[in-house]
């Protein structure tokens, strides 16, 4: 018997040794399934109680436990808990007393990162409301339709703002809306100040009777994210998804010890969901700063004693572009949350900045589905972890992205994809996955559901995000589909963009697109766009438009002027520029008219003010662009317009040649000061489908010729007075 029990003890305790050998991750699934599990079973145990407890309840036990405790550290500002709390009540009386609300009603908040954003809040929260959060980036129309789409009839508004409020005031008026600076003063007719009502009324506690009708099904929070029909959608956030949206923070192992930096904006579900609310959940202390800077990141790190790190992939590799300083590594950081982070970044981060635990997660404000990389696996955003999937019904399917739908099988069923394959991200609408919708109709929320998926009558969440499998489970992402892509953190709408552009008078179509940018995250801007007959491109009135109309992540960077005519078209314009018809081509291709020989000009930044002269046009002192050599008039006339539609920014600039040879693409760069004239011999060799590009990047104008993935891998870095040469693969 004894020998027995030896054996079955030997077998236990080599029991986990054989675990880990045949399943590497075995007790890494098991923990994280089991804090995941854990956050589940805290949210549905406060859903029942009653009152129900929402992430108010949580927040009032830590001023209860540490009052005196820093909540939040803005600048060289403090707020406790306590502080917070009682100006969160003042919040909620203000909003009650002297704007008439009551529980269920809404409240648009346009700001930028600053205290009264999280008290506010609060405030709101206290008084059974709900809050619209409102892109500050956003203007005209779309702020219009952000606004509308949330029901709200308050709108609460940064003195910052004040432009952009004035500019939709008179609809928002007219439809009775009340429009309040988050200041003690108002300097704008019709718009009333709210700080000094704030400041009027008690910061005692208010009565739970003010909010007694919430449940975890009421509506809390608007969060906007791209519509592809053009404008943002508003995704409902219940009192529920508010606690589901913490569970990174406590999956992150997140302490009250910690103090967290995020320099994101606290519109998003990064910094509201899981920054703020992972502090009221966790008793940690949140450094909030109005915009991220590189220069300043680590300063701060060491500052406040960071040891929590919120980021998107750009941020992170901006400070990987920093030089590298000896104190690199002097800081408390242990860990980074967030999404968007490369594995070529990922490594150099951890390499410059010392063994820091980065959690890489994927979500979606809306979604039903998120994973997190809890193994540390370099580009992985998570695992197919066997227990949670027993619990939360997704799969890849095959995804036609020409027709932008799901690939079908003979019955009328997706298609599950082979591991190693990119594929669409499913999840199963349960009550444990819910899917709220959006705000302002229905339409948008059906275009999210998938039926009969895998059998008749199921139900799925369509993630609109193409992510891959491979072979040890781990789960990476691979695109997004349809008419959005991401730049700088933010969802971008191809078709809102689109239909801003179109709005200026002399386009008459234009096709809006994301292309890859070596070294950066996601895809930026690219309109292409066809002209109007008898029409010119005007730089100028294009810039202004969609500075004035769109954010700036929107704004396309490339525009693609599509020269399509005649060859009688050609020669007409010829006379009118006063340049010879023989260098009409009537060559019809994609970019319509072309010219011989390929001549493309890329400009940088350009002082209207300063001379220079590239073989025999140039800029003479006051601007004006003169012409008298040989070259065809389609490049001369849109490189004139381009060009003299430009912003000053600096007194240099950045010409570049680029001309067909069989199979390579030869570009001579050649950088020069306005103030010292550049005279270059160079002889072109070859016909050349021309593309002109004006690329416009905060307030800077570029005119560049070239394919895309072309234009792309060219260095922006040169010194000036230096020739180079690239041969870049066709």
């Amino acid at each position: 018997m004894l020998p027995v029990v030896y054996a079955v003890l030997a077998g236990l305790l080599m029991l986990p040794l054989l675990v880990n050998l045949c399943c590497p991750y075995f007790f890494q699934d098991l923990r994280y399934f089991l804090l995941v599990a854990g956050v589940a079973q805290r949210a549905r145990s406060n859903g029942k109680r009653r009152p129900v407890r929402t992430i108010l309840y949580a927040f009032l036990e830590k001023v209860q436990q540490t009052p005196h405790k820093p909540f939040l550290l803005f600048r060289d500002e403090t707020f406790t808990y306590a502080q917070v709390d009682r100006r969160s009540n003042q919040v909620a009386r203000a909003l009650r007393d002297h704007l008439g609300l009551r529980q269920g009603d809404c409240v648009a908040i346009f700001m930028g990162n600053e205290p009264a954003y999280i008290w506010l809040w609060l405030g709101l929260i206290k008084l059974g409301c709900a809050m619209a959060c409102l892109n500050y980036n956003i203007r005209g129309k779309s702020l219009l339709h952000c606004f509308q789409c949330s029901g709200a009839k308050v709108l609460l508004v940064s003195p910052e703002l004040q432009a952009a409020v004035e500019e939709v005031l008179p609809s928002l008026k007219k439809d009775d809306v009340a429009v309040y600076y988050v200041s003690r003063t108002s300097n704008t007719d019709g718009v009333n100040s709210f700080l000094d009502k704030v400041d009027e009324v008690s910061s005692e506690p208010v009565p739970e009777s003010w909010r007694s009708e919430v449940t975890f099904s009421t509506p809390a929070l608007y969060i906007y994210t791209s519509g592809t029909t053009g404008l943002p959608k508003a995704a409902k956030i219940n009192h529920q998804r508010i606690w589901y949206g913490i569970g990174l923070a406590i999956a992150s192992k997140v302490t009250q010890d910690d103090v967290i930096y995020s320099p994101l904006p606290l519109y998003h579900s990064a910094a509201l969901l899981i920054g703020l609310h992972g502090c009221m959940v966790t008793g940690a202390t949140l450094v909030l700063r109005t915009k991220f800077s590189a220069s300043q990141f680590w300063d701060d790190c060491r500052k406040y004693n960071i040891t929590v790190i919120q980021y998107i992939g750009e941020l992170l590799r901006y400070l990987c572009n920093c030089p590298e300083k000896p104190n690199d590594r002097d800081h408390k950081v242990r860990l980074a949350m967030g999404n968007g982070l490369r594995a070529d970044v990922w490594r150099e981060f951890v390499r410059r900045f010392g063994d820091i635990h980065i959690n890489e997660f994927y979500a979606s404000t809306e979604g039903n589905i998120g994973f997190m990389n809890y193994t540390r696996k370099i580009g992985a955003v998570g695992r197919v972890n066997y227990l949670q999937k027993k619990v939360i019904n997704y799969e890849l399917i095959k995804y036609d992205v020409e027709k932008d739908e799901p690939i079908r099988d003979g019955n009328g069923y997706c298609i599950k994809v082979p591991k190693g394959e990119p594929g669409l991200l499913v999840c199963k609408i349960t009550q444990l996955t819910p899917f709220s919708g959006y705000a302002g109709g229905m339409s948008q929320t059906e275009k999210k559901k998938l039926t009969d998926v895998f059998k008749k009558g199921d139900l799925y969440f369509n993630t609109g995000d193409l992510l891959m499998i491979d072979h040890e489970n781990f789960i990476y992402f691979h695109d997004r589909v349809g008419d959005t892509f991401r730049w700088k953190g933010e969802n971008v709408a191809t078709t809102e963009v689109a239909d801003t552009v179109g709005l200026v008078d002399f386009v008459e179509e234009v096709n809006v697109y994301g292309v890859s940018v070596p070294g950066h995250e996601g895809r930026i801007g690219m309109a292409s766009i066809k002209m109007k007959a008898d029409h010119e491109f005007d730089g100028r009135k294009l810039f202004k438009h969609v500075v004035d109309y769109l954010p700036s992540y929107a704004r396309p960077r490339f525009l693609r002027i599509q020269l399509v005519g005649l060859h009688e078209d050609c020669k007409e314009t010829a006379k009118r520029k006063d340049v010879s018809q023989d260098h009409c081509n009537p060559v019809q291709g994609e970019a319509g008219c072309l010219a011989n020989p390929g001549f493309l000009v890329g400009m940088g930044t350009v002082s209207p003010g300063a001379q220079s002269t590239m073989l025999s046009c140039g800029y003479t002192a006051d601007g004006a662009f003169h012409y008298d050599g040989q070259f065809p008039f389609v490049q001369i006339s849109y490189i004139y317009e381009a060009v003299s539609s430009m912003r000053v920014e600096s007194s240099s600039i950045l010409l570049i040649i680029m001309y067909l040879v069989p199979h390579t693409w030869e570009a001579i760069i050649i950088c020069a000061f306005f103030n010292q004239a550049t005279l270059i011999n160079i002889w072109f060799h070859m016909q050349a489908y021309i593309y002109i590009y004006i690329y416009i990047w905060g307030g800077v104008g570029r005119c560049v010729g070239g394919r895309e993935d072309e234009l792309n891998r060219l260095s922006e870095s040169s010194s000036s007075g230096t020739a180079v040469s690239l041969k870049l693969e066709h």
